[in-house]
């Protein structure tokens, strides 16, 4: 209806997002802040997409699901959903007994929780692993099994791959452990809707991740956590702990330290993956770590954003010499 200043393309052609003029066919896609050209592609978790005329197509393969504990009570439950719990006891991180007939399930992940520190925190100190008539123990940086008289024969895999112990199993459950706080629990998408506890329910829609040992979906975390407790003899969770609060004097140490994760160094992963929950995890859990092993829990926190950043495709190199260093002749 008027004239406007600035720059079209002729009839027929479309902006590629770059000042230049591209027919429909090579029209680019937009992902994270990055334009792509025409018959790129990208990951999406265990599928490949493809730029195809301005629009993505994908491949629609089912993906393993990976349900994350680490530090002082942080949970990233196989739906996305992120959470903080901090209960003193033993907790099912996962099973597969959820429905009324317990007898069909094949497998069930414990953590055994307990404080690391003063200030009433809780960190996971060893794992049990009960596939079939096998139960396998997870502490002080080794596992031991233990042959029990009922369940089916599940067989499983251990192997080393750098600082992480590895069980595979053949029903298609692993369990990747940093040897102290920290547990990745990855789940064939067979699993899904199948399985409960702590780390949810596995059915890609995170509202309903808060579901009890009742079945009953729940808003509040504290009672969602408390149903999952393995023992009526533990006391219940009545309260979130907020460490900085009870030790001021540590806050402005835990957020100076913990702002690499929101600093130039993990740039590239910002657009990708939200740091604001990572970083928030990371100051409570280095003003938590009070009675030695700050170090180690401001390291944790740091690599649980880096483990993310990595299955988004971004790969950051974040240690040095000085900042949580790995040797790596050692390990390799």
């Amino acid at each position: 209806t008027e004239c406007v200043s600035g720059c079209l393309c002729p009839e027929g052609l479309y902006d590629d997002g770059s000042g230049g003029c591209v027919e429909k066919k090579d029209c680019p896609c937009f992902h994270n802040n990055q334009w792509y050209s025409s018959g790129q592609t990208i990951a999406a978790d265990c599928n490949t997409c493809t730029c195809q005329k301005g629009a993505w197509s994908c491949t629609e393969y089912k993906c393993y699901g990976t349900c994350t504990i680490y530090g002082s009570g942080h949970y990233i439950t196989f739906d996305g959903k992120f959470y903080d719990f901090d209960g003193n006891c033993d907790y099912v991180a996962t099973q597969d007994f959820c429905s009324d007939n317990n007898s069909s399930g094949s497998f069930s992940i414990i953590t055994e929780n307990v404080p690391c520190g003063t200030t009433g925190v809780t960190c996971s100190k060893a794992i049990k692993m009960f596939l079939g008539k096998t139960e396998l123990k997870l502490e002080n940086k080794d596992y031991q099994e233990v042959q029990r008289d009922v369940g089916d024969d599940v067989r499983y895999w251990n192997r080393t791959i750098g600082l992480y112990l590895v069980i595979e199993a053949s029903n298609g459950v692993m369990l990747i452990w940093d040897k102290k706080t920290t547990v990745f629990i990855k789940m064939s998408p067979d699993y899904k809707g199948r399985v409960c506890g702590l780390c949810g329910n596995f059915d890609d829609k995170t509202s309903n991740d808060f579901t009890t040992r009742n079945g009953l979906q729940e808003s509040n975390v504290l009672k969602f956590g408390n149903s999952w407790k393995q023992s009526s003899t533990c006391s219940d969770v009545t309260e979130e702990v907020k460490p900085c609060d009870m030790k001021p004097h540590r806050k402005s140490w835990a957020e100076k330290e913990c702002s690499i994760i929101k600093s130039e160094v993990f740039n590239i992963c910002h657009s990708k993956v939200n740091p604001n929950p990572f970083y928030d995890a990371c100051v409570h859990d280095a003003c938590s770590c009070d009675s030695g092993g700050d170090c180690e829990c401001f390291c944790s926190a740091v690599a649980a954003y880096a483990q993310e950043c990595i299955k988004a495709e971004a790969c950051v190199f974040w240690r040095t010499p000085d900042i949580c260093p790995i040797f790596c002749d050692y390990y390799n």
